[in-house]
């Protein structure tokens, strides 16, 4: 039964307003009302005000956002150049449909990141949010082979421990238990193939081997059914939902090999490790080769507003060129290609190319693997890795009969502890993960490091 929590507060009272009125995502809204379970209530923080890798509550308080705000924001809260760029297209087109029409900011940014890929992709097809940026790679890959004689092209495969989105045909080819399992019922299913999380490296093993292991894995599987199968979907690099499971470059390498021999089709999700996140702007860059499709959103926006696309080929792209209208991809969001979203998306690509970020973002990332050395050498540290602008290390517990109990509630007692060092981090299970925004300064790093390190220890202490 629920708590009269929010009855008891002022009617003024942010949080207690969101209470009644919000339900909110990613979130058992129980944790929320004080000691149902043992435990303190997990803090809700009514934000007022953001102002660069800070955020501030309505009491004053300031949390430096670690996290990017989920994955988004890049280059700071309230960044003066990208909401110049809002300010001026409000005053010309917040939205026209796309659908018989088109603009400049929609035109100017496919063709940025068509360039960015040395034109291997182009032909944007644009939505509002990831999941729906996999729903249109999927629906594409199976369309273009059925358009191609192949309509038998129907399966997908995904990784062990994937995360791609909470849409049913995103859900399907997640392999997260805390966001399927309640839908099973209702999905279409998957292959699920081995990771390649070089965490699973046996003794003498390199995350190199753990990469051609997996790949062993998928061929296994290609050979028996690639008749069958339209596409694999991969995270390159970095499966984040599952717990920031890196992976050795080869392995997309390996995959590109085999797609091409079984004629598949390989989609990136990048709508986490796109953007810059991963060192470089695409993570696929790493092993040198393109998919098939690209996902974007989270970051391609600065943070600012949902956007999300898909990038893919020439070759998919002709697949649908037909007089036919049953042959094209007819699929549509109401704001695809919203002209505020471009423009903030294009605001923030000048700042990557303006800032010369990537180089930047490799100073910051050494002086941010050096301030959380501490952290990496910590004897209750297992795991400490880092691609790019992502660092992750998992918590290890010393009593094994505890061990259950402390990892189930040790993200969310961290979570509540970094809020007290002014520090929002949310770790996923018992790994903690940095993704901070590119904007960080000494002092900030400074903070970030030692925040998260007390927090760390003050968190274990209690186990």
């Amino acid at each position: 039964m629920h708590k009269p929590f929010a009855n008891n507060a002022p009617s003024g009272d942010l949080t207690a307003r969101s209470l009644r009125s919000v339900w909110h995502p990613c979130t058992q809204m129980q944790h929320h009302e004080q000691g149902n379970d043992g435990l303190d209530a997990m803090p809700l923080i009514a934000v007022s005000h953001g102002r660069g890798a800070w955020l501030y509550d309505t009491d004053g308080k300031r949390y430096l956002d670690g996290i990017s705000s989920w994955w988004v924001n890049l280059f700071g809260h309230a960044n003066a150049r990208i909401n110049a760029a809002l300010k001026d297209q409000l005053d010309r087109l917040e939205h026209a449909m796309l659908s018989g029409f088109t603009h400049e900011p929609v035109v100017a940014l496919s063709e940025q990141l068509a360039a960015l890929t040395g034109h291997r992709l182009g032909h944007c097809f644009y939505a509002s949010d990831g999941a729906s940026a996999v729903e249109i790679a999927l629906k594409m890959s199976f369309h273009a082979w059925r358009n191609a004689g192949l309509g038998d092209k129907q399966e997908f495969i995904c990784l062990r421990g994937s995360y791609h989105g909470e849409t049913l045909g995103a859900l399907a080819v997640t392999d997260v238990a805390l966001f399927r399992d309640a839908y099973g019922p209702l999905l279409r299913q998957a292959h699920v193939v081995m990771s390649p999380d070089a965490r699973t490296a046996l003794e003498g093993e390199s995350a190199a081997d753990v990469a051609r292991r997996a790949a062993a894995e998928l061929e296994a599987l290609l050979q028996q059914r690639s008749q069958k199968i339209a596409s694999i979907i991969i995270e390159p690099l970095v499966q984040c939902a599952t717990g920031m499971a890196m992976h050795d470059p080869l392995y997309l390498s390996l995959v590109r090999e085999l797609c091409d021999r079984y004629q598949v089709h390989m989609i990136a999700d990048e709508i986490a490790v796109g953007c810059g996140r991963s060192g470089r702007f695409f993570a696929c860059e790493h092993a040198g080769v393109w998919p098939d499709f690209l996902c974007l959103s989270k970051g391609i926006s600065g943070g600012y507003l949902p956007l999300s696309l898909v990038m893919t080929t020439d070759a998919i792209y002709q697949a649908f060129y037909d007089p036919d209208s049953a042959r094209g991809f007819l699929h549509s969001h109401s704001y695809t290609g919203n002209p505020l979203a471009c423009r903030a998306a294009l605001a923030t690509l000048a700042i990557f190319t303006e800032d010369n970020v990537l180089q930047a973002n490799r100073t910051r990332a050494a002086a941010i693997s050096a301030a959380l050395a501490p952290l990496a050498a910590h004897p209750q540290v297992a795991h400490f890795r880092q691609q790019g602008m992502i660092w992750a290390f998992d918590a290890v517990f010393d009593d094994a009969n505890a061990d259950a109990d402390a990892a189930r509630t040790f993200a969310r007692r961290f979570f509540a502890a970094a809020l007290q060092n002014e520090l929002l981090l949310r770790p996923i299970g018992r790994t903690v993960y940095l993704m901070p925004p590119y904007v960080l300064d000494e002092g900030e790093i400074s903070h970030m490091a030692a925040a998260t390190l007390r927090t760390f220890e003050q968190v274990m202490a209690r186990a």
